[in-house]
Order: structure tokens, then C-alpha cells, then sequence
């Protein structure tokens, strides 16, 4: 039998999260979508009561919560605005690839910059000929001495324009395919990294997904995660772990759907009768119905974190579903 009942923990950590979302994302969501604005006051106050860098470990100065954690906190934010959960979810799918193959320097260096201090990071792996298909990308990383020479473009990079650093992908062999694909850290100052564009997004406004061209960007040879070739892994184990979370913000949308329905439903008039009480609406009610995907996923969140990742990547289309 399976238990989905939450900790007490659990249960702080969800009521916390919660609390964060009504006084928070909640108030700006539809400011911040219309403008396309990035909510970096929204993510700054995140920062301050532990709710930005998650899933980075404690040791490096993060909350270091596991798998079925970060999916509490991000369903309830993204009950409250898709766009703005994406914008603090970047952090974490950038801190991911350096979690899982960075060493002890590269985490002590890089993550410090995040959590010594409020600050953002990117993750730039799609390109403008290459998303799902990892590796169709261009982007080259030639070496030369002691650093890389990075060029190429990347695009639809969430908060490219307000990360400190980037995680990005490139072909240090592009002869041996996915083989020679290899991952970077470039802190964003780097010369020859430019942010180029903002997209002007139909939805998700808020997330500030942008493009990012590098020309001629010398990154040290120190910035390389798990050494030349393992670009394609880190990718995907990346995935592995920041999927689960895409999946249960859709269940998040749902959630805040259902509730903005039944409110409705609740306060509009046809014909002398409420829409509630009519027949066509009367099981639109029900909120139980996001919650038993919610409880899957977290379900798979937590045998992800124990190793069990070959199904992983199927939840997000229920959830979105769902969410539709």
C-alpha cells in the first residue's frame, strides 16, 4: 500500500509555501504576465525565507530538500502563477548538471554565488535548431591552453538576462555526436556573452525567456562539468530530476483553474439559477480530482530520488492534461 500522506515537515513546508504564494506571486501574477515583467522582487523574497535554491545541498548553502519536497513547494507556486514558477525554478534546473558532475570547487564557487547572497542562474541548452533533440545543437567549445572558446546561439533560456551564471552546452567534438557534447559554467559577464533578445511570449510571460549568443566567449578549462563528452548525460540526468516539478505546476495550473471555475460558477446567474447548482457544472466541485495526480507525482518524485527513473519523463503530459 502506497502512503502519500505528507510529514508533519511536509506539511509546514506546504503551508509555508502556500502562505508565500497568496501574499506574493498571487497579488502581481497578472501585472507581471501582461507586462512580461520578470518578477525578481518576487524571487528575491523567495530567497529570504528559503524557497529559491531548494534542491541545492545544505553543505553548499542551500535548503537541500529532497525530490518530493521541491515538487510541495512547486505546486503550490505555481497555483499561483505558471510564469513566475518557472522564473524560480531556473534556478534549480541550473544548479542540477553542477549538483550532479560539479566537484567540490566548481559547487563551493558557484553555488556560493547563489546562496552566500540572493542571486539567479540559467540553464542554456536549446538552441534555435534544437530542444528535445539534444544533440542536434551547434554551440562549439574549441580548446585552447588552459580555456574553452565558446560560440554559438542559445535560445528560449529562462531569466538568461538576470543569471550570474550560466550552465551552457556545447561540442567540444561535434565528429563523436552526442559523445562529444560537453557542459559549461560561464558566469554571464563573461566578454563575448551577450543576451540579445527577450521573446515576447504567448504565455508565461513573466518568465523572461530569452536569447543568448556567444561569440568568441573564453570560459577556464576549470568551468568544465565532468570533463569533455559528459554534456549529453548530464542533460539527461538533469532531466530525470527537473522533470517530476514541470509535471506538478501543471497540477499546480489545474488547481488554481478549478478554483477560479468554481468561484465563478459559485457568483454567475442564468436563468434565476446559480451555475453551480445546474446540472452541467454540478461535478466541476469536485477538487479532489488535481489532487490523486498530485499524489502520483509526488509518488514519482520520491522513487526518482530513489533511483527508480525510467518512467519518469511520462507524468508531465497527464499533468498537462490535466491542466488543459
Amino acid at each position: 500500500m502506497i502512503d502519500f500522506e505528507l510529514t508533519d515537515e511536509q506539511r509546514a513546508l506546504q503551508q509555508l509555501s502556500r502562505e508565500f504564494t497568496a501574499n506574493e506571486i498571487a497579488p502581481v501574477a497578472a501585472q507581471l504576465d501582461r507586462g512580461g515583467e520578470f518578477p525578481l522582487d518576487v524571487c528575491r523574497k523567495a530567497f529570504d525565507v528559503g524557497l529559491l535554491t531548494i534542491a541545492i545541498p545544505e553543505q553548499y548553502g542551500g535548503a537541500g530538500l529532497s525530490g518530493l519536497d521541491c515538487l510541495i513547494v512547486r505546486e503550490e507556486n505555481a497555483a499561483g502563477c505558471a510564469g513566475i514558477t518557472t522564473a524560480m525554478g531556473a534556478v534549480d534546473l541550473a544548479a542540477t548538471p553542477l549538483r550532479l558532475a560539479g566537484s567540490d570547487d566548481q559547487k563551493k564557487a558557484f553555488f556560493g554565488q547563489i546562496t552566500s547572497e540572493f542571486g539567479l542562474a540559467s540553464y542554456a541548452l536549446t538552441e534555435p535548431d534544437a530542444g528535445s533533440d539534444v544533440a542536434g545543437i551547434k554551440t562549439k567549445a574549441i580548446k585552447h591552453g588552459s580555456e574553452y572558446v565558446l560560440n554559438g546561439t542559445k535560445r528560449w533560456i529562462t531569466g538568461a538576462a538576470y543569471a550570474r551564471w550560466l550552465v551552457v552546452f556545447a561540442y567540444t567534438d561535434a565528429a563523436r555526436y552526442r559523445d562529444g557534447l560537453s557542459a559549461f559554467i560561464v558566469p554571464s559577464d563573461t566578454p563575448g556573452v551577450r543576451v540579445t533578445r527577450k521573446e515576447d511570449m504567448m504565455g508565461q510571460r513573466a518568465s523572461a525567456t530569452c536569447e543568448i549568443v556567444f561569440e568568441e566567449a573564453r570560459v577556464p578549462a576549470a568551468n568544465l562539468l565532468g570533463g569533455e563528452g559528459a554534456g549529453f548525460k548530464i542533460a539527461m540526468g538533469t532531466f530525470n530530476f527537473t522533470r517530476p516539478g514541470t509535471a506538478i505546476a501543471a497540477v499546480g495550473l489545474a488547481r488554481c483553474a478549478m478554483d477560479h471555475a468554481v468561484r465563478y460558477a459559485a457568483d454567475r446567474v442564468v436563468l434565476f439559477l446559480r451555475l453551480l447548482g445546474m446540472r452541467v457544472a454540478s461535478g466541476e466541485s469536485d477538487l479532489s480530482v488535481p489532487e490523486r495526480p498530485a499524489a502520483l507525482f509526488g509518488h514519482a518524485g520520491s522513487r526518482h530520488a530513489a533511483g527508480h527513473r525510467r518512467r519518469v519523463a511520462q507524468p508531465p503530459g497527464l499533468a498537462c492534461r490535466l491542466a488543459q
